[in-house]
């Protein structure tokens, strides 16, 4: 999806969708989630609503410790609450892993 993307009916915005890998997908209990928006939201706001969607799991500790992709690009140490996630991006969650 490209960023800044409008989808469907009129009025209509297209959802930011979450993808959780490894231990986030456990700890979420779902591949994915759509997340329905009115426009652009921070990194920060993400983590909180999707969070919100799987109350009394250990997902907010999962993606606290995890790697996330915005579109393709990485978010790295940046400031999640300046990190702006627009309508019709994906956000990944790849939680660190053990082994090599």
């Amino acid at each position: 999806m490209e960023s800044g993307a409008a989808a469907g009916a009129e009025g209509e915005t297209a959802p930011v969708v979450v993808h959780y890998w490894a231990s986030a997908r456990a700890a979420a209990g779902v591949a994915s989630d759509a997340l329905a928006v009115d426009g652009p939201l921070s990194l920060a706001d993400v983590v909180r609503r999707a969070a919100a969607l799987h109350p009394g799991t250990r997902l907010p500790g999962v993606l606290e410790a995890c790697s996330v992709l915005v579109g393709d690009q990485p978010v790295k140490s940046r400031d999640p609450a300046e990190v702006v996630v627009d309508p019709g991006q994906t956000v990944e969650f790849l939680p660190p892993y053990a082994g090599g």
